[in-house]
């Protein structure tokens, strides 16, 4: 029998067990993330007399930071299956290399995308249905928070890291502390000082300084597995192309997430105005809020499916599989069934524009009509990506998001009264159809493989 020689080893115990341990301080961890810019929404939505066009322009800016996000999967996450399984097969050397590279790669990246997004940023937000009423808020956002680009990307990849060695409660406490201070600060720049939307980046530029130091500290110190030290940072194109291969999953997962923010930032502008621009950043934000749990759950899963799979314990991996479906498919039918019930709770977070909230309701209802499906989506998708199987989970993401819901996105508005609407009948379409897709295929081409294995 192959066994990690490290102090975290998921090959024995308890499935469910062991990916709850996982799941619940990443998904702390990830709440600590999206505090970042959910925070920032609900205060700046709630600015006196400009709110509601302060959250359309951060509205605006979703795409490009979007784009920051899927080069940090590209590059971060890429890496840890690999690490995974590298130290699930006891190739902690192997494992150290991944680590490195992927540390390279987020360093580079990041300084690139400051310079270009800041470059580019005015034709870009407009292009992306951006009005005169709307672009100076966007315009003030990004440059501060650009400037933090490098702290982000680094502090956010290198934390699977941390997760992928068995740490998820230090994962957590990267994200949580940048989290909270930037949840003090927010009022105090925002309001305290008059600085408005100014104030949301700024407080965030420092929490995203706080995570990257204690992301560099923890993985540099004595307590991380697998060390981060400047004498073993060597770029390895064959290591890089290896996490690059891996990591294009995520990488067009929030690419195509950018692609589809751009097209329903156009058509909403053509088809309905700001307002439904700022409903849709409202819909959006209640989306990352209610995804988070899923997310956590999957990504507590890859961890434990990549060790066990590259120790061969196949029994393990169908197990964890399903562990993973049931447990994702409750929580997106309790998260429906809240929106259903309580749809102005989670508008009123975002603002307390009369109109706006009037408006809003029936939209966050349609976008959210086919939710549970989303369960099913992830749960294919990350396990072809925590097994390595990239290219399979790539066409997924590809076919709901491309090939799906911008089409749809385009062409409903012009069969459905009023237009807007087909704009947000996109999503629950694409969820039945895509997620159905995802699943079956991950069940017939993979899972079913994994249980012949077992009974061998």
């Amino acid at each position: 029998m192959i066994k990690a020689n490290s102090n975290k080893d998921f090959g024995s115990g308890s499935i469910p067990k062991i990916v709850l341990s996982q799941a619940v301080p990443l998904t702390a961890s990830q709440l600590a993330t999206l505090l970042y810019n959910i925070v920032d929404r609900v205060y700046i939505g709630h600015i006196k007399d400009v709110g509601t066009d302060a959250l359309t322009g951060l509205g605006l800016t979703f795409p490009l930071i979007t784009i920051i996000s899927a080069f940090t999967l590209l590059f971060g996450q890429g890496g840890s299956p690999i690490f995974a399984m590298a130290r699930g097969a006891g190739n902690d050397s192997k494992a150290r290399r991944v680590m490195h590279n992927s540390f390279i790669m987020l360093l580079a990246s990041s300084v690139v995308l400051t310079a270009v997004c800041l470059l580019f940023k005015r034709p870009v937000i407009y292009a992306l249905g951006g009005s005169d009423a709307t672009y100076p808020y966007s315009e003030a956002y990004l440059n501060i928070y650009l400037w933090g680009t490098v702290m982000l990307m680094v502090s956010s990849g290198l934390n699977f890291y941390i997760s992928a060695q068995g740490f998820p409660v230090k994962a957590m406490i990267t994200t949580l502390s940048g989290a909270v201070i930037n949840t003090i600060l927010d009022p105090v720049f925002i309001f305290a000082l008059g600085m408005g939307i100014r104030g949301a980046a700024v407080a965030t530029l420092i929490s995203q300084a706080v995570s990257f130091v204690w992301v560099l500290s923890f993985l540099a110190g004595p307590k991380s597995t697998i060390r981060l030290r400047s004498r073993d940072v060597v770029f390895e194109p064959g290591i890089c192309f290896e996490i690059v291969s891996i990591g294009f999953t995520g990488f067009v997962m929030e690419f195509t997430n950018s692609a589809v923010q751009m097209v329903c930032n156009r058509q909403l502008k053509l088809y309905g105005g700001d307002i439904y621009v700022g409903i849709m950043t409202i819909v959006n934000s209640v989306r990352s809020i209610m995804g988070l749990a899923v997310t956590g759950i999957t990504s507590g899963a890859q961890p434990v499916l990549g060790f066990n799979y590259g120790a061969g314990k196949h029994d393990r991996v169908a197990k964890c599989i399903r562990f993973t479906f049931m447990l994702a498919a409750g929580y997106t039918l309790v998260a429906w069934l809240l929106i259903l019930i309580f749809p102005q709770v989670f508008i009123r977070m975002f603002s307390d524009d009369v109109m706006l909230n009037q408006i809003a309701v029936p939209y966050l209802h349609i976008y959210f009509m086919a939710y549970i499906f989303m369960a099913l989506q992830f749960s294919g998708q990350s396990t072809f990506m925590a097994l390595g199987k990239a290219g399979r989970a790539v066409f997924f993401s590809i076919f709901r998001k491309l090939i799906l819901v911008v089409p749809l996105t385009l062409l409903l508005p012009v069969y459905l009264d009023p237009p807007v609407s087909g704009i947000f009948w996109a999503e629950p379409v694409s969820n039945v159809i895509g997620g159905t897709a995802s699943f079956l295929a991950m069940y017939f081409t993979l899972y079913r493989g994994l249980d012949r294995k077992s009974s061998e």
